[in-house]
């Protein structure tokens, strides 16, 4: 019996120990400035208050940042203790803290109850509603209260996107904002280097509208209507070192009550080679049609098509490259925040994925080059040729669902082509 309380009494002594170990290394680690610069890479830091943090001014009120971290992260992320003694020395009882991240969270208690959520996948993109409200919600602190307002962002490279958003809200164009924040936030001059992200930048700069005078107030943010669109076709040009290719398509599902919006798949399938000289039947067919004659003829004569010119017609250059492709028998209705993700194999090895909103489709057709491309790794640079593309085909927009035409359709009227 005695020497089972014995073990056990050093078993509390031994755990106490290792408790203390543990705080003592964790203390050490978070004053390391070696580690914290290897996990940080090219942001640009801030030593304040005694403090190194991963964490930099974009103007004079919006701070970009790490996540604020606790326990065992806080030895290589912002220890969030830091974050906030900062926080309240800089700007006293009037900061708001914008947490991007889906992925974990804090108790807001610890910023004084002041801190919003506006969630989104690391290295993609947000739906445009999410930005207005998060850009209005950031403007509207700036009127109650101008002196000491600041706005602090963390959510790895979802903190540049939103930063250069609200930039674009306050007057500058989206190049200018792009290139601030790389400027500010960064030593190597790249901020935003997610391409989508860069893209839905622009998207946002092209739906805002700003009043004439001067202090007048914010802009009008005119979002597009929702946009439905056909997707007919993927292919991808110049490919080298394989003959086939795994994609799967995803759009942002709304979630009643929810802002954060996950991600719904709709399709997926296989890019394989295009057999030289073939010719599919059933294609979609896209026609220009030209009235020939003077302009009163025209009013006297049944407008009739006399040339008619087909679409997708590219079959020189088909046959000259290396091109994989799939075409959707049934057509794949998307709408707003679409994602295509290509894959090695169906499960794992992704090789890249790109962006977009179907509002945003000009002529029913997308085209990607290799810098458009997110997270293009060695892999799926080793398939893509010196004259790689993307190429997406899409039906008219909010078209009714899809028959194939044949001869006797060739004189109806197709759909508008404008969404907005």
């Amino acid at each position: 019996m005695g020497s089972k309380l014995a073990k056990q009494g050093l078993g509390r002594a031994g755990t106490s120990n290792l408790q203390h170990a543990q705080y003592s290394l964790i203390n050490y680690l978070t004053k390391s400035i070696y580690l914290r610069n290897l996990v940080s890479k090219h942001r640009r830091r801030m030593f304040v208050a005694g403090y190194d943090l991963d964490m930099s001014y974009i103007t004079d009120k919006i701070l970009a940042m790490s996540f604020p971290a606790e326990r065992m992260r806080a030895m290589y992320r912002n220890p969030l203790w830091q974050v906030k003694s900062v926080l309240d020395m800089r700007h006293p009882e009037h900061y708001k803290v914008y947490n991007l991240c889906i992925e974990e969270s804090y108790d807001p208690a610890h910023f004084h109850g002041r801190v919003e959520t506006y969630p989104f996948d690391d290295n993609h993109v947000p739906p445009l509603e999410m930005v207005k409200q998060f850009c209005e919600s950031v403007i509207h602190g700036y009127y109650k209260t101008l002196k000491y307002c600041g706005c602090a962002l963390h959510g790895k490279g979802r903190t540049g996107l939103m930063v250069c958003a609200y930039l674009v809200y306050s007057g500058m164009t989206a190049e200018e904002a792009l290139q601030l924040y790389a400027n500010k936030r960064t030593t190597n001059n790249e901020g935003v280097s997610i391409p989508s992200q860069r893209r839905y930048v622009g998207y946002w700069a092209s739906v805002l509208s700003f009043p004439k005078g001067i202090g007048d107030g914010p802009p009008k943010a005119n979002l597009p209507q929702p946009c439905s669109r056909e997707l007919r076709r993927i292919r991808l040009y110049d490919m080298v070192n394989t003959d086939s290719i795994f994609f799967v398509v995803s759009e942002l599902e709304e979630v009643p009550s929810q802002v954060y919006r996950p991600s719904e798949e709709v399709a997926k399938g296989c890019c394989r080679p295009i057999t030289k000289g073939y010719q599919r039947n059933n294609s979609p067919r896209y026609y220009i049609s030209f009235i020939e004659g003077d302009e009163e003829e025209k009013k006297c004569e049944v407008e009739e098509p006399h040339v008619v010119v087909q679409m997708d017609t590219e079959r020189a250059i088909i046959d000259q490259e290396n091109c994989l492709e799939y075409y959707f028998n049934k057509p794949v209705e998307v709408k707003g925040d679409v994602r295509v993700i290509f894959y090695q194999k169906m499960i794992g090895g992704r090789l890249f994925y790109v962006c977009f909103n179907t509002a945003f489709i000009k002529n029913s057709l997308l085209q990607f080059s290799v810098r458009d491309l997110d997270k293009l790794g060695k892999k799926g640079k080793s398939i893509c040729g010196s004259a790689f593309c993307l190429e997406l085909l899409f039906g008219p927009a909010n078209s009714k669902p899809a028959r194939f035409p044949s001869s006797s359709d060739e004189n109806e009227d197709s759909p508008s082509d404008d969404c907005f």
